[in-house]
């Protein structure tokens, strides 16, 4: 436990220092714009609301990734991650960790700001913040693999979209469907949010064990 939260003390010190604004600046760009694209439709505009959120949110965690590893592996410090007690799966998860309390959580703070430019009812505001608590940790650690097989190879950062983004299309399409259902029904809005939290728990585990095996195969 003292190396796993030494890692996510260095990774949350090293992000915060090197621009972890980006992400919510590149958010509010993003939900600044769209009500221009969409026109003066108030009603419109508060029910592709939380599609617009939540689009937002997932290419913002995605600013950074390309150098979770990359970093690491140019200054020779990812050896000594791999060669350190603690297992490289551990190592991956608490580098996941520390990107999305750098860059995940801040967009789950803004939310409910943004939601209001977005013409969004309370119940649509609650139920927005509550799906990107839940999934953006997701995104984020589906994210690792894509950062893996950035860090294997040298201007591979495009891989961090080809990689994530199908892999989050499940999550966005859940966390959209149990904020509709919150406001609108007439589905109950535990029912997709159960599956956005399943997958949510997925990703926890499959985005470190998937991102330790990229790393091992590229350093064989």
């Amino acid at each position: 436990m003292p190396a796993f939260l030494a890692i996510v003390r260095r990774d949350l010190a090293l992000s915060l220092g090197s621009g972890a604004g980006l992400g919510v600046v590149f958010f509010l760009s993003v939900v600044t714009v769209m009500p221009f694209a969409v026109g003066p439709d108030l009603v419109l505009l508060a029910r592709i609301g939380p599609a617009i959120l939540w689009i937002g949110a997932l290419l913002a965690s995605l600013i950074g990734l390309e150098r979770l590893f990359a970093a690491d592996a140019e200054d020779g410090s990812l050896d000594a991650l791999t060669l350190s007690v603690l297992p490289l799966e551990l190592t991956a998860a608490a580098k996941g960790l520390a990107h999305w309390l750098a860059t995940g959580l801040p967009l789950v703070i803004a939310a409910p700001v943004l939601a209001l430019m977005l013409n969004l009812e309370p119940a649509a505001i609650g139920a927005v913040v509550l799906t990107l608590l839940v999934g953006t940790p997701a995104v984020t650690f589906l994210g690792l693999i894509g950062a893996a097989f950035a860090g294997a190879f040298r201007r591979g950062g495009l891989l961090i979209a080809v990689l994530v983004i199908p892999l989050a299309i499940p999550v966005l399409i859940f966390a959209v469907s149990a904020t509709q259902a919150a406001v609108t029904g007439p589905v109950p809005f535990g029912t997709p949010f159960r599956v956005l939290a399943g997958l949510a728990l997925f990703a926890l585990v499959l985005g470190p064990v998937a991102a330790a095996a990229a790393l091992r195969a590229a350093r064989a």
